[in-house]
């Protein structure tokens, strides 16, 4: 059986499935080194071949629960170059869209994709706009929301707009942007898109969290580098007043332009090791079909 991220279902599984005598393969492990640690005894009874697609992954399996594991590269790698590719060759034909200009690049945000932290972090994030009047901001919208949800947000703002279902193109005309901690940080480091990384939560849920999540960083981005690459504005450090000078540091500070370009090709080449997830997660599961005979 295979078994495709989602653990809080699919552990349940890989149990059931391990009782029925059947191989599990679970792809895209459990982040069990941010919280749930005491979940891995049961994962290593259960599950005979683990796909990882973080680096530091295998590392952290094999020095703290004694488990080899594979690391096959990080499927963004691949969804990213893809879409810059179809893109690419649209350019390329004749009646293709002509290269995008600087002064056409703009400021991306991605406030989420749930109403609590939109309604939470966007009014902060849109709240710069106003020290910045000749960028242009643009606000991708999740697929889940209406557009009339955001309607009152970007009211007022006249160097606002927001756009939905493309996020890929936002970020390759970005040459900035303010995202919400998760996956988007990471996503939006592949386009090599200076960002602030930005986290706001209710005071009690962020309390709960900071004893049960054990980690240095939010993002995605610095976990992986295991350093401060990207600025991380957490709770009461995301306001206004912090969030137009990191801005300001991203947009007209050269050194730190060039730092930050210089570690997003490190990042690269660290979730590339593994070459293209989905092909090394194919090979891998069929050497382990072939060589691991089902002893149920």
């Amino acid at each position: 059986m295979i078994l495709i991220d989602y653990p809080g279902f699919n552990l349940r599984i890989a149990e059931w499935a391990k009782q029925q005598g059947l191989k599990v393969i679970y792809y895209i492990a459990p982040q069990v080194w941010a919280w749930k640690a005491n979940r891995v005894k049961k994962m290593k009874q259960c599950i005979d071949l683990m796909l990882c697609i973080l680096p530091f992954e295998k590392d952290y399996f094999k020095n703290t629960w004694n488990w080899d594991v594979e690391y096959v590269g990080h499927p963004l790698m691949e969804a990213i170059r893809n879409f810059q590719s179809s893109i690419f060759n649209l350019q390329s034909r004749d009646d293709g869209p002509s290269t995008i200009d600087d002064k056409d690049l703009c400021i991306a945000l991605l406030p989420g994709s749930r109403k609590q932290e939109i309604s939470k972090k966007l009014p902060i994030m849109l709240s710069v706009a106003k020290h910045f009047p000749n960028e242009q901001f643009i606000v991708a919208e999740a697929p889940g929301q209406d557009a009339a949800f955001y309607a009152p947000f970007l009211a007022g703002y006249t160097n606002v707009k927001s756009v939905k279902n493309s996020t890929y193109a936002l970020l390759s005309t970005a040459k900035a942007a303010l995202v919400t901690s998760g996956t988007a940080t990471l996503e939006t480091a592949l386009f090599g898109v200076p960002e602030v990384v930005c986290y706001k939560g209710s005071s009690i849920s962020y309390a709960i969290a900071k004893r049960l999540i054990k980690i240095k960083y939010i993002s995605l981005v610095n976990l992986i580098m295991d350093k401060l690459v990207v600025e991380e504005l957490i709770q009461d450090e995301l306001n206004e007043v912090n969030l137009q000078r990191a801005l300001s540091d991203l947009l007209y500070d050269k050194d730190k332009q060039k730092n930050l370009l210089e570690d997003y090709t490190q990042l690269k080449e660290k979730l590339h090791a593994g070459g293209n997830a989905s092909v090394q997660a194919a090979l891998k599961i069929s050497d382990f079909m072939c060589l691991a005979p089902n002893k149920g």
